[in-house]
């Protein structure tokens, strides 16, 4: 048995109850429905404000039309009520029966009903540079940039997931320069300290020991912009780039040294993260690449050269400004290396139709400006360059500030959600028969449930408070209520496991108003996975899995699941939790969060 969307149906009703009733012709597009308000009795409801132009009626009187003409004619719809211009319409008991017996067979129609027509999508996130740890802004960008992925897979699209890791260019050269000069030869395993944090650590000396040559220059009467041009630092920083670009083996030995040290300090966060890629990406392997686009931009006439040397596009016609390509001394900068990022993918994944690139809002215009230019060279491709566009995070004043003192650490901020998620566990004393291997297992699953759900459940766009200490409650809106109402599911199934009932039974059952409503929530979810995946919002899958968290809470808290009185409901509740949980399930890995069993 598949499962049936009661609104193909009830579209084609209304289509026709406007003919029969209004002589008027009208597309199915025009009916529009959304969820019905939980005071009103209803399975959804219809906007009828859209088709009073076509009745020349009133909202009400137009909503009692339709309503009657959709009891008499549609074979679905038994009742309805009207609230001003809304149309709530009662869906027949045994629509649900049907559905239930098809999602009980096979659930998993329940997730393929979500999928659309195929795409070729490549997702790029995380992104860091090679001169500083992990932070909590690069976490919302790879949780978020995991979880789109996870859910355009979900949706049907065939998703690369990629890293492009800006490990060239003068910053990375302040790491490579302060480390040289004042390091002493200190190491991740002599300093025993992980190596994009050593790495980091000599980010900040660099900019400590420059302020201090800027304060000598200001001293010596020059203004502070040419202290900070004329500095020594500044200036050896500058041919030291110069050098790597040319290839200088001293220099080059020097950058595949501590880029590999950072590389296996990224790799631990990823791991704690829980986040992968198929494809990394490495600025180092792919400015060139962009300089031959400047080279062809300039012989197109898209691009002109100053009198300095330098390369520049005039995007002043579009709304934009004038945009740097390339340096006068021949260096790349950021968008001479997004050039040749992109149309490598492009080239290497033949079909690919989108580019969707999750990074800050800060960078908006530069996403503008990358399009623009793409569109002035004549790629049919850049309208499909796509710039998930997210807000930052802040934590409340004075909580987990980095060994830096300015951004708050990656690999801190988790161990002290994990350290408080495990204070909280052992204060409930639910898991004393855990080993020490299963409870630091679940220690780290719900600290990195807290952290994930607290981050995605906000849209993406909004700017964000990330509250440590709120997002473990499992009382409230957060991933271990999530987890808890799975891991409850769970021991119900394990005790209905033990009662040996037959599943058969299940359909001898009539399911309540109780019950009816967390099936309507359960059928919901291929709706909402479509609107996650077209909107880029794992949000919408966030705020799902705790509505669904929450209807099995008041189901469970209502019903008596296992009645040895009557089988029947037994059978039909044991199914419905099972698939309840099956959906909590995948709702959850497409947000990066696993669902424990016990807890």
């Amino acid at each position: 048995m598949s499962i049936q969307r009661f609104q193909d149906t009830i579209r084609q009703s209304v289509v026709n109850a406007v003919q029969d009733r209004f002589g008027k012709s009208i597309a199915p597009d025009q009916v529009v429905f959304q969820e019905t308000k939980r005071e009103f009795e209803g399975d959804i409801t219809l906007l009828v404000f859209p088709l009073t132009k076509v009745s020349g009626l009133s909202p009400e009187l137009t909503a009692e039309q339709l309503g009657g003409y959709l009891v008499e004619n549609s074979g679905i719809v038994t009742g309805f009520n009207v609230v001003k211009g809304f149309l709530n319409l009662v869906i027949a008991d045994r629509f649900w029966n049907d559905f239930f017996q098809a999602i009980a067979a096979d659930t998993r129609q329940l997730f393929d009903a979500g999928k659309t027509a195929r795409r070729r999508l490549m997702v790029e996130y995380s992104s860091p540079n090679t001169n500083k740890p992990l932070h909590l802004g690069h976490i919302r960008n790879n949780l978020l940039g995991f979880s789109v992925a996870e859910i355009q897979k979900a949706a049907g699209h065939d998703v690369t997931k990629v890293n492009l890791v800006n490990d060239r260019g003068v910053h990375i050269c302040k790491s490579m320069l302060a480390w040289k000069k004042f390091g002493h030869g200190e190491t991740p395993e002599s300093s025993g300290m992980k190596g994009d944090h050593l790495v980091g650590k000599y980010y900040v000396v660099y900019d400590k020991k420059l302020k201090e040559q800027i304060e000598e220059g200001k001293k010596a009467g020059l203004p502070e912009e040419a202290a900070e041009k004329q500095a020594p630092l500044t200036l050896e920083v500058q041919e030291m780039l110069r050098q790597w670009e040319a290839g200088d083996p001293e220099t080059i030995a020097l950058w595949k040294r501590m880029n590999g040290w950072v590389y296996e300090g990224f790799d631990e966060t990823y791991r704690l993260m829980g986040v992968d890629f198929d494809k990394t990406y490495y600025e180092s392997e792919t400015y060139l690449l962009g300089k031959r686009i400047v080279d062809e931009g300039l012989s197109q006439g898209v691009f002109y050269r100053k009198d300095d040397g330098s390369v520049w596009i005039d995007l002043t016609d579009v709304g934009l400004d004038q945009k740097l390509l390339l340096r006068s001394d021949g260096t790349s900068v950021y968008i001479t290396q997004d050039l040749g990022t992109a149309q490598l993918r492009y080239d290497e994944f033949k079909g690919l139709e989108s580019l969707i690139y999750v990074v800050g809002n800060e960078q908006e215009y530069h996403f503008k400006v990358l399009r623009e230019i793409f569109r002035k060279l004549g790629r049919e491709w850049a309208t499909g360059l796509y710039h998930l566009s997210y807000g930052m995070v802040d934590l409340p004043s004075g909580k987990m500030k980095s060994r830096e003192g300015t951004v708050v650490d990656a690999d801190d901020l988790i161990r002290e959600i994990v350290e408080q998620c495990e204070m909280a566990t052992k204060a409930q004393g639910k898991i004393d028969d855990f080993d020490s291997a299963e409870a630091r297992h679940l220690y780290h699953t719900l600290g990195m449930g807290a952290l994930k759900y607290f981050i995605l459940k906000v849209d993406p766009k909004k700017r964000m408070l990330f509250n440590p200490a709120e997002s473990i409650d499992i009382n409230g809106n957060t991933g271990p209520f999530i987890q808890y109402a799975h891991a409850r599911i769970c021991s119900v199934l394990r005790k209905g496991s033990a009662a040996n009932l037959e599943k058969g039974l299940a359909g001898t059952h009539r399911p309540d108003e109780g019950e009816k409503e967390l099936l309507r929530v359960l059928y919901r979810y291929p709706e909402v996975l479509q609107d996650a995946a077209n909107g880029y919002s794992p949000a919408l899958i966030a705020n799902y899995a705790y509505e669904l968290a929450k209807s099995f809470n008041h189901f469970w808290h209502d019903h008596q699941i296992i009645d040895a009185a009557n089988p029947g409901a037994s059978a039909f509740r044991l199914e419905l939790s099972r698939v309840t949980g099956s959906v909590i399930k995948e709702a959850l890995r497409l947000l990066g969060i696993e669902a424990p069993e016990r807890m």
